[in-house]
């Protein structure tokens, strides 16, 4: 009697099923350049840093890159110092206006 179930054959060895462990946060994309050069062109060029910093804003949602904070303080602050700028603007010219003889030395 030569039964096969009596001395099977030993089945190879199964693999464990392999899960990736990660350590520590999940990498994070990089900062968003527009939103740095924004940052810097607003104390130079306000209306510049305005627009860069809403065209970062676009491009942060769309990517998921850092930088957010970077592009709303452009934003904000270009447009305080716009605002600034248009107030300094009318308070000279209103000046120069109620008193023409103190700037003007025509013959």
């Amino acid at each position: 009697m030569s039964d096969s179930n009596l001395n099977p054959q030993p089945l190879p060895p199964q693999q464990q099923p392999q899960y990736q462990q990660s350590y520590g946060a999940p990498a994070q994309r990089g900062w968003n350049v527009l939103a740095i050069v924004a940052f810097i062109a607003t104390f130079f060029i306000s209306i510049l840093g305005i627009i860069l910093g809403f065209i970062a804003l676009s491009q942060i949602k769309r990517t998921g890159e850092q930088g957010r904070g970077l592009a709303l303080a452009a934003i904000i602050i270009g447009f305080i110092a716009l605002a600034l700028g248009i107030i300094f603007t009318i308070i000279i010219v209103a000046a120069i206006a109620a008193n023409p003889n103190v700037y003007y030395q025509g013959s």
